[in-house]
């Protein structure tokens, strides 16, 4: 669907407005009419064509014509008239944290900045520092944000990637006569970002199957083009590209081209330091004495003739899994997970209602799920008044009561305030199955500060979990400044368990501190934080997230019983 373009389109038209100092009215016309469009189930060129467009929420006269304008020839006018009223360079600006539209306007016109490296170089200067609304600490923290878009660029988020990558080698299977293809390198080993995608094939018609890869639909650009090798860019659904390299390999040599294209640099080079002791050879054609061949169709059959057992691809990076290989865990797996425990319906800022999301999550096999709308304070995502949470709950039991073959968790996501207070009094909380504690504002704060806000949240008996807990967005927002080791040894003091965020664009706690957590003796919960029947698939990325950091599912809440479950909420409840 093109709903994802023209929401962004109509989100850049409101920021340009605001740049350039139209009204705010019309601004905030187009921030209502992008919001609604990117929450359409329907393709907004099927709109169009059944003439239905007034129905959406937000979408007047003007915003309805400048939404056919662009199923029809692919562009918006007003968008591309307002780009050609500021720098090229300027829009660019918004993509620093911190740099709203009225920063970007003030630095433009006062400072005369037109691009990323103006602005850097009014910060080195100290004129930004000087510009009113901004000081030395706004600079400071402008400057950590230029560093950190150079430190992210060029990398693809898993979910975007895999998406890809799925796709990718589903069209190749039907196009060309091949026995077998997956997905390797980075993405396989669910690397919160990626550079590239690599696909494995396998086949005896070689230059056949690289020139269909070539050819496919998704295909942008053709790098190269070989009789067992292509490399093609393709285009992601965020408007990126990426690259992604496909290799063709016989049946005998599979598993060992699997395995070669799949583990980090320094893990091959561990594996590969095991193969010289015993004087072999490993390379991605096979492990070899000589001219013999020892191992090579089957992956397992490599590290077993290294000595080892087989090391699952998510742990394949060279953090102990060699010192280790004698008591590696039993890694939690998709089929592990019972239930989807943060997820917001129509109430607060969800696409479909309380019953949908459970249909769904049922089909997806689950035996329970946690409702967790918004609180009060999140005015922007709808949050709910105290009055609709208990209507909510209500609402939720007497789902239960009819027996739809799944129970659903009357919970809430509960803003943690700037305080450390939290948004709903415990008197509400009780009431509440399951709560989520979540920090959404004034991350900014020092780390003595979201520390001890965090910590504060986990001493509430209420608090079951803790959402997002660092608040990272990949590419976009740097985590906060949070001593997570004090973090994950209050979670495990308090009974309280910490969130993997399964959202692509968060995977949040990240992998290394899900490993910190285990060993701590922490408890997981492994959420999607979907917002639609859709996002209930982002649990695939919170599994391969939990397997890097060794995540059992002893140590997952929500890999539990329904009744193992509430024996965890019930054991922090009381005390």
């Amino acid at each position: 669907m093109a709903n994802r373009e023209l929401a962004d389109i109509f989100s850049e038209i409101a920021d340009l407005l605001e740049i350039t100092g139209q009204d705010p009215f019309r601004v905030n016309s187009y921030r209502r009419a992008a919001r609604s469009i990117d929450d359409l189930s329907d393709d907004v060129a099927d709109l169009v064509a059944a003439d239905r467009l007034k129905g959406i929420p937000g979408v007047g006269k003007g915003t309805a014509e400048k939404i056919t304008q662009y199923v029809t020839s692919g562009q918006v006018d007003l968008h591309q008239e307002l780009l050609g009223s500021v720098p090229e360079g300027l829009p660019a600006l918004l993509a620093i944290p911190g740099m709203g539209p009225k920063k970007v306007q003030a630095v433009w016109k006062q400072l005369g900045v037109e691009n990323v490296g103006d602005l850097k170089a009014a910060i080195e200067s100290g004129r930004l520092a000087e510009l009113s609304g901004f000081g030395a600490k706004t600079a400071e923290k402008l400057l950590a944000g230029i560093e950190f878009l150079g430190r992210s660029a060029g990398r693809t988020p898993l979910g975007v990637a895999w998406s890809v990558a799925e796709a990718l080698a589903e069209a190749l299977r039907a196009a060309a006569k091949v026995d077998r293809v997956e997905i390797a390198g980075s993405v396989r080993r669910g690397r919160e970002t990626v550079g590239d995608v690599d696909l494995l094939c396998e086949s005896t018609r070689g230059a056949e199957v690289v020139e269909a890869f070539t050819q496919l639909p998704l295909v942008k650009a053709v790098q190269a083009a070989g009789k067992t090798k292509g490399s093609v860019r393709v285009a992601t659904p965020e408007g990126g590209e990426l690259q992604v390299d496909l290799r063709v390999v016989s049946t005998e040599s599979f598993g060992a081209a699997w395995q070669y294209f799949t583990g980090s640099k320094e893990h091959n080079v561990r594996l590969r330091e095991l193969a010289v002791k015993k004087k072999w050879k490993l390379n991605e054609y096979g492990l070899f004495d000589g001219d013999t061949m020892l191992a090579g169709a089957k992956e397992v059959d490599i590290y077993r003739k290294l000595g080892l057992p087989f090391i699952e691809p998510e742990l394949r990076e060279d953090r102990g899994e060699f010192e280790r290989a004698g008591e590696l865990p039993k890694l939690l797996c998709l089929d592990d997970m019972r239930g989807d425990l943060h997820m917001h319906t129509t109430a607060s800022d969800g696409r479909n209602t309380l019953e949908a999301m459970a249909a769904a999550a049922k089909g997806r096999g689950y035996a329970y799920i946690a409702i967790c709308d918004h609180s009060h304070s999140s005015a922007i995502a709808n949050g709910l008044s105290a009055e609709r949470l208990e209507a909510q709950i209500e609402a939720i039991r007497a789902f239960n009561a009819k027996k739809r073959g799944i129970i659903v968790l009357a919970g809430t996501e509960c803003d943690v305030l700037s305080d450390g207070r939290l948004d709903w009094p415990d008197e509400l909380l009780v009431a509440c199955d399951y709560v989520v504690a979540s920090l959404h504002s004034a991350m900014g704060q020092d780390r003595k500060s979201v520390t001890r806000r965090t910590i504060q949240a986990m001493e509430n008996p209420y608090v079951t979990v803790i959402g997002h807990p660092t608040g990272r967005l990949l590419g976009k927002r740097e985590a906060m400044d949070l001593d997570i080791d004090a973090v994950i040894q209050a979670a495990v003091q308090t009974h309280t368990a910490l969130e993997i965020n399964a959202s692509w664009q968060r995977l949040d706690l990240k992998d290394t501190h899900v490993r910190q957590a285990v060993e701590a003796g922490a408890m997981l919960a492994i959420n999607t934080d979907a917002h639609s029947t859709e996002q209930l698939g982002m649990m695939q990325y919170g599994v391969q997230t939990a397997r890097r950091g060794w995540a059992t599912k002893a140590s997952v809440l929500n890999a539990q019983t329904l009744a193992g479950l509430k024996k965890c909420i019930a054991r922090k409840r009381e005390g």
